[in-house]
């Protein structure tokens, strides 16, 4: 077994710059707390790795799949409100309320999708854009509940420690970026539904036609995208102290959306790259110019798209790397042919 992983490290990572510019981005994200254990930039870190979560599970959701999801902070909101109400009559503690309000979320991905799966187009994005709003509407209508506008507040953090709790988060991140990497991964020898969530997206009624059961697969891409964005709503509402509605509101979808198509659209490391410098960048901003940060943010990214409309991390990647036309493996940009099938790369 550690041979072969060892095989497929040297193989599949090491001759792909992109893969090794990742894993040494992932590296030097466990070395942060070495260099400063300051407090806010510990937690802006935090929310790095929260927000990458909830990015990449859109894009597993929408980007693969073509399913446009404009109201994917429903998952996000549950999976917080979830994990508040847990802790509050129950009293349970992160290490259990967190997964099991990614397990509510995913229920309602699942029973969501159904509805949605009915429609096309952009009338599949407004009644998905309508769902959050849903939830937000029953917050405020049950405020014994849910403490309506002020939500609910003393969650108990993950950690007194905010170096621990930055590693909490970090591991949390890393790992839920490899398994939806894997998931989604076309060439994938073991796992399928990266493949057919591309034919999904491509030609639907072609893949229907071979004998895939679409439907099926779009359940699971919302019970994924679900699952995943509701783990960083439980650690969002446990790093705050508090599920509040922000968390459900249409600013809170659309930045996911802007994240992921910074970085690239359909890659897994777009929405990492979109997150890990529109987050902290803004951040940045705040703390010069004050309350002209999203204004001088949102140049940025309409500068940005113009001159990379793919995206920041898949042109980066576009420059160093080359696709085999044959077999379709990533090659180093400056090679003449193929590391695998010996084909031209000219």
């Amino acid at each position: 077994m550690l041979r072969r992983l060892l095989q497929s490290f040297r193989w599949g990572v090491l001759p792909v710059p992109g893969r090794v510019i990742a894993l040494v981005f992932f590296v030097v994200l466990f070395l942060v707390p070495l260099v400063t254990v300051d407090r806010y930039i510990l937690l802006v870190f935090i929310f790095s790795n929260i927000f990458v979560i909830f990015a990449v599970s859109w894009d597993v959701l929408s980007g693969y799949t073509g399913l446009v999801n404009f109201g994917h902070a429903l998952f996000f909101g549950v999976g917080a409100y979830a994990s508040a109400l847990l802790y509050k009559y129950l009293g349970w503690q992160p290490g259990a309320t967190i997964p099991l309000g990614a397990v509510a979320a995913t229920l309602i991905g699942v029973i969501t999708c159904w509805p949605a799966l009915k429609l096309r187009g952009p009338y599949l994005s407004l009644l998905t854009l309508s769902f959050p709003l849903m939830l937000y509407g029953i917050v405020h209508a049950f405020p014994t509940v849910t403490g309506g506008p002020y939500g609910i507040w003393g969650i108990p953090v993950i950690s007194e420690s905010r170096v621990v709790e930055y590693y909490v988060v970090l591991i949390v991140m890393t790992v839920s970026v490899l398994i939806m990497w894997k998931l989604t991964d076309a060439g994938s020898k073991y796992i399928r539904t990266g493949l057919i969530f591309h034919a999904i997206r491509e030609d639907e009624i072609a893949a229907r036609a071979s004998g895939i059961n679409t439907i099926r697969y779009k359940v699971l891409a919302f019970a994924i995208g679900g699952f995943f964005a509701g783990i960083a709503g439980g650690l969002y509402a446990h790093v705050q102290m508090i599920a509040a509605p922000e968390c459900l509101t249409m600013t809170m979808s659309f930045q996911a959306i802007i994240w992921v198509i910074f970085g690239g659209i359909v890659s897994i490391y777009g929405p990492v790259a979109g997150v890990y410098t529109l987050f902290p960048l803004l951040e940045f901003l705040r703390s010069i110019v004050g309350k002209y940060n999203n204004l001088i943010l949102a140049v940025v990214v309409i500068l940005v798209l113009l001159f990379m409309p793919q995206g920041v991390a898949v042109w980066i990647r576009d420059k160093i790397e080359r696709e085999c036309p044959r077999c379709k493996l990533s090659n180093v940009a400056w090679r003449k042919e193929c590391r695998a099938c010996g084909a031209s790369l000219r």
